[in-house]
């Protein structure tokens, strides 16, 4: 007597995900992340595997408006432009870790700015 597992005769279905110059795309399986893909044609295996988002690469830029007070009592209006692109060795972090990553950068240059320009002099 024989017995066959069952999964032996499961087929698998491939899938082929493009991903675009200077994106990156996360891979999950079974709805844990399983890694990165990489610019061109790229295999996954549906339906255990699945493209869940994309990253761009490429350098991003953020300007900044804040308005502050100065130590003489001088209201001044600062503009602060940002540079971020995302390391590709950390993208799992990006993607998993920030819900909103331009208003964290935006947050994060209120606060160095309000408390570095008080503490200066116009004059």
């Amino acid at each position: 007597r024989r017995v066959h597992g069952g999964l032996s005769r499961v087929k698998m279905v491939f899938c082929l995900e493009c991903t675009q110059e200077a994106t990156i795309g996360l891979v999950e399986r079974f709805g844990e992340y399983s890694g990165t893909i990489t610019p061109g044609m790229n295999c996954i295996m549906w339906p255990f595997a699945s493209v869940r988002g994309k990253l761009s690469l490429r350098v991003q830029q953020l300007d900044v408006t804040v308005e502050t007070k100065t130590r003489d009592n001088v209201f001044v209006s600062v503009v602060v432009s940002v540079q971020y692109r995302v390391i590709p060795q950390q993208a799992k972090d990006a993607f998993y870790k920030l819900t909103d990553p331009t208003s964290q950068i935006r947050s994060y240059v209120f606060d160095s700015v309000r408390s570095t320009v008080p503490r200066m002099e116009l004059d």
